[in-house]
């Protein structure tokens, strides 16, 4: 044999040898697979889940972020393969992680190609996910509180009575007769309805169920013996008290002796008792009650009755408030001062009648007439120029003074009062007289006025005057 012989033979050995040993620990690793199973243990594989974090380049983390979109398409992948197979992850692998799960079903998955199973329509998993939920009954859960419900079964179990029900329990809603019928059918018949009811009626607090059952209905058997105590008797509490105890069968749990007494007054009240008896029916055209009296008139057979006091008491106040009118006009020729208010926007001072003006601050004074009284207005001293309308006029004199007017055209004031009355600064005390002007200032008590003479009406008066003189 030669060299290349040689050496191929010598390889052929080597990788013979190599493959017998890869056989053995093939075949080793197989029987401590086996026996493991057979113990019921499986080795875990050692692995450190902790990373190590430190700062990236810019190039590693776009390379970080693509390979995590792709592993996680691959994961994705692997666990769709993983479920089409069949097999299930234990436990145990659901807490490793969704990529080691994957990994594993993909490498327990047979080699032949599995078809792709056809994506579900969307309306087909909202309908499955729909029908996974509990059945609610939201329109009777709506209306029907469960204290509703338990008014319902307390008022069956006293009356036996549907329609007694509906007339005689308050409902938190108007319930009809038709709807209190089908609900006591539904607690009784239908599953669904009567478990969420008795859920919500075990929530219920004391107090509240303790309130519901004191308005329980009465019933026939309590009625009767409730009937029996005399209605000329004054019962008291001890009574109905001893007519519990002795009688604890028929009365409901609930009920007390306040509520007996209650009840039998009401049952008084209504002829209800064993010794009172029922007034017959009024024959005849009695008339029972306000509709009967109503369909009874006839509206053209009503007279219209007159009531003499209140006409005369009309007729008296229609003379007085004449009389009134015409006091009012026969002193509408007396007027001589016209009081008014003054604005931003006030009408011009004079007219043909208005002789002078004392103006002041708030308002003013019409002199139409050749004498005018001032001071301050009481209920018995009636004067032409009230100054208390212009402000505070306490210290002022019922008569104060007197504006005359002369027939050469002059105005003189005189002082009656007790306090001096100034013009321009000027005091004129009492029993004097002055002379006013146009614009003069006239100061009575701190009030303050201005005496404005229309000249016009004063020059005709003077010319007048003048004509009469010579003669």
């Amino acid at each position: 044999m030669d060299k290349d012989s040689q050496g191929l033979l010598d390889s052929s050995l080597m990788a013979s040898g190599t493959a017998s040993r890869s056989e053995d620990e093939e075949s080793l690793a197989g029987q401590k697979r086996a026996s493991s199973q057979a113990l019921g243990t499986i080795p875990k594989r050692r692995s450190s889940s902790r990373f190590i974090k430190r700062k990236k380049f810019d190039d590693e983390l776009v390379e970080s972020s693509l390979a995590k979109s792709s592993t996680r398409a691959k994961g994705a992948s692997g666990v769709e393969l993983g479920r089409c197979s069949g097999s299930e992850p234990s436990s145990s692998e659901k807490k490793k992680g969704m990529g080691g799960s994957a990994r594993f079903h993909v490498s327990k998955a047979p080699s032949t190609p599995v078809p792709p199973s056809p994506a579900p329509a969307p309306g087909l998993t909202k309908r499955v996910k729909k029908s996974k939920q509990p059945l609610q009954v939201t329109k009777d859960l709506g209306r029907w509180k469960p204290a509703d419900d338990l008014l319902l079964i307390n008022a069956v179990l006293q009356t036996n009575d549907l329609t007694s029900v509906h007339l005689g329990v308050k409902f938190s809603c108007r319930f009809t007769l038709r709807e209190v019928q089908e609900r006591w059918y539904a607690l009784l018949y239908d599953p669904v309805i009567s478990k969420l009811a008795c859920q919500a009626m075990r929530q219920l607090h004391p107090e509240a169920i303790a309130a519901i059952q004191s308005k329980a209905l009465f019933s026939k058997a309590e009625e009767q013996l409730l009937s029996k105590v005399g209605s000329t008797s004054q019962p008291t509490l001890e009574t109905f008290q001893d007519l519990l105890h002795r009688h604890p069968d028929a009365f409901y749990l609930a009920r007390t002796a306040k509520a007996l007494q209650a009840h039998w007054q009401l049952m008084k009240q209504y002829y209800l008792l064993e010794d009172q008896t029922v007034q017959p029916l009024p024959k005849g055209d009695q008339v029972l009650n306000f509709s009967d009296a109503e369909d009874l008139i006839d509206d053209s057979k009503l007279k219209d009755m007159r009531d003499e006091v209140l006409e005369h008491e009309l007729m008296v106040a229609d003379r007085r408030q004449k009389r009134e009118i015409r006091q009012l006009e026969q002193e509408l020729h007396k007027w001589q001062v016209l009081v008014d208010s003054i604005t931003g926007m006030s009408s011009p001072d004079f007219d043909n009648q208005t002789l002078a003006v004392l103006r002041g601050r708030m308002v003013r004074y019409l002199m139409r007439s050749r004498e005018i009284t001032l001071g301050r207005a009481t209920k018995d001293n009636q004067i032409d120029v009230d100054l208390s309308l212009e402000g505070p006029a306490w210290k002022i004199s019922r008569k104060q003074g007197v504006i005359k007017l002369k027939n050469n055209g002059d105005f003189f004031i005189a002082n009656e009062g007790r306090r001096p009355i100034y013009i321009d600064g000027r005091p004129v005390l009492c029993g004097s007289k002055w002379r006013l002007s146009n614009n003069s200032v006239v100061e009575i008590a701190s009030l303050r006025f201005v005496f404005l003479i229309n000249q016009d009406l004063i020059a005709l008066i003077r010319a007048e005057a003048a004509k009469i003189t010579p003669q």
